[in-house]
């Protein structure tokens, strides 16, 4: 018990120094991006509370990047590469501030543990969740603002 008291002091500590990233999004979207929305949130209406499954691409489980690439394949009529590393890899990179709907967000949530959502604007994505499913998320939220990574758009 004293071992594991330790190792969350330690681990409190270390994340606890880290620098606090300036993530806030742009709070309104243009009349251009509503109709890439409205897909958007047709496909999260479909897919909400599918829960998670690694390598999953089905109603019976999907993991994050799953999830992005079939919205991108069905909604917005892009093909997108399926694994998170491959989608952090491609498209343009983008400052965090200039983001639009569709753009997508990676997230650090592990040593090697990458994790992907797309962005529907005010400042909320949707991403496959491994411990709650298919959800909508504030990019504010605490836990997303210190594991953020980096976003792109195809």
């Amino acid at each position: 018990m004293k071992r594991l008291i330790y190792t969350l002091i330690l681990l409190s500590l270390i994340t606890g120094c880290g620098q606090k990233k300036d993530i806030t999004p742009p709070a309104s979207i243009s009349k251009s991006d509503s109709l890439t929305v409205k897909k958007l949130y047709t496909h999260y209406n479909e897919w909400r509370g599918v829960k998670y499954q690694e390598g999953g691409m089905s109603k019976k489980g999907i993991d994050c990047s799953a999830f992005v690439h079939i919205a991108y394949k069905q909604k917005l009529h892009k093909n997108i590469p399926r694994s998170t590393r491959l989608q952090s890899e491609t498209g343009k990179q983008i400052n965090i501030k200039n983001l639009r709907p569709s753009d997508l967000i990676f997230f650090k949530t592990g040593f090697k543990t990458r994790h992907v959502g797309v962005y529907v604007g005010k400042g909320e994505f949707i991403h496959a969740s491994s411990s709650r499913g298919v959800i909508k998320s504030k990019l504010n939220n605490p836990y997303w603002l210190d594991a953020y990574w980096m976003s792109r758009r195809y």
